[in-house]
This record gives structure tokens, sequence and C-alpha cells, in this order.
């Protein structure tokens, strides 16, 4: 069975915008709450072009440094990028084939709100 269906959905169950670049930096994937985040530059319209149209010179710049070092070893993977809001960080996770090869990068963030539900209320 087809597994990119699964993973597909999996990352259009999270909250926050998820983009997945490949390496030559096209944006390849972005979930709904990144078409909704990012709706006044294209949203889903985005998916296909360069990140560096949506981004400016320095991110850029620091973009590139991560890749490299995601280049320079199999357990490089992870990167704080930046504080969203006093709440949410930005991260730069390296994504790798089976071999360990870096195939593309995706930004996400994660939120530290604790979650206040009760453990498996479905309400």
């Amino acid at each position: 069975m087809e597994l990119n269906a699964y993973f597909k959905s999996f990352i259009e169950t999270e909250e926050e915008p998820v983009i997945i670049c490949d390496l030559d930096y096209r944006i390849i994937f972005i979930n709904k709450a990144a078409a909704s985040a990012y709706a006044k530059i294209g949203g889903y319209d985005m998916v296909g072009k360069l990140l560096d149209s949506f981004i400016d010179l320095e991110t850029q710049s620091k973009i590139n440094m991560v890749v490299e070092w995601f280049k320079e070893s199999k357990d490089n993977n992870r990167v704080f990028a930046c504080k969203v809001k006093s709440s949410v960080d930005g991260y730069i996770y390296a994504l790798r084939d089976e071999k360990g090869e870096l195939i593309g990068f995706c930004n996400k963030r994660k939120s530290r709100i604790p979650d206040e539900t009760e453990p498996y209320s479905v309400v």
C-alpha cells in the first residue's frame, strides 16, 4: 500500500503551518494551516514555486547555512529557527530517504502550550 496518502494525511492534522521543500528550495507541499497562514502571499499557489521568492535575503542565507549543515551529517536533523510568538517556536527539519540521504527540508512550528484536555476526551 502507498504510504504517501498516510503521510500527507498525518501532516494535514498539524494545527501549525508546515512547508516542505526539495533541495532546489522548491515548495512541494504545504498543509492546510500553512495555506491559511500564508493566504496573502499565495496559500496553496505557493506549491511549485521557489521558497526564495517568499523570503528575504537574510532568511535565505540562514536557510542555506542550515541546509549545508544538514548535508554534513546524517545526525544533523533539526535547527531552532525562530520564536514565532511567546508560546510557539519555529524549526527547520531535515528530510531524509531510507538511506539517510538528505532529500529536502521542512519548516514546522511547535507549540509550548500544555494541553489541558482530559486524556482521550473525544469532545
